[in-house]
């Protein structure tokens, strides 16, 4: 399984602030994040975390990575440090990436794009930073915490919650005509 991810911003205490993230202080928080982590990710799993992942005063990112399951990858964010994205027990560090996954091409990055590669072919962009605050745009997902009921994603649940959305507005819309239609029979 491949799993998206971001902005855990694990040991900084702005996020509890800044994103009114629901815990009192940041020792909750940052053990209901790998609890959340650990309980859908298995150890043989591969994570692609697009940034801001934790702030040095969270400890040191080895011990911290050897507590999460799964193979992680990181796309580094505004917030990455050096202790960070220096860390050994990253199988990847990169600031951009492009990859294919269920037949989807997949641009990766911590910033969203309004534009990207292959974007007129169908190609999805995943990225962090927005803490969910983005409009969305189609094929565009924002995978941090965030905007992700404090978890990892996969890819087809991406696709599915927005194939619902969808789904539940032209509902709405077909309601609403169906609605005007009768009105105006009487």
């Amino acid at each position: 399984m491949i799993f998206f991810t971001g902005d855990t911003h694990f040991g900084d205490s702005r996020v509890l602030r800044i994103d009114r993230r629901p815990f009192p202080d940041m020792v909750s928080h940052d053990v209901a994040l790998i609890r959340n982590w650990n309980l859908i990710v298995g150890i043989d799993d591969e994570v692609w975390h697009l940034g801001d992942f934790m702030s040095s005063r969270a400890g040191d990112c080895d011990t911290l990575l050897d507590s999460l399951h799964g193979r992680k990858h990181l796309i580094v964010g505004n917030n990455d440090s050096e202790s960070t994205t220096d860390a050994s027990g990253w199988s990847s560090v990169q600031h951009y990436k492009e990859l294919t996954l269920d037949g989807y091409h997949l641009v990766l990055c911590h910033y969203a794009f309004r534009t990207w590669n292959k974007m007129g072919k169908g190609s999805i962009n995943l990225h962090g930073h927005s803490h969910g605050r983005l409009k969305p745009v189609p094929r565009q997902f924002d995978v941090g915490v965030d905007a992700r009921e404090l978890q990892p994603v996969r890819l087809d649940s991406l696709l599915c919650s927005r194939r619902q959305k969808a789904d539940a507005r032209r509902a709405k819309v077909n309601a609403t005509q169906g609605s005007v239609v009768k009105e105006g029979r009487r």
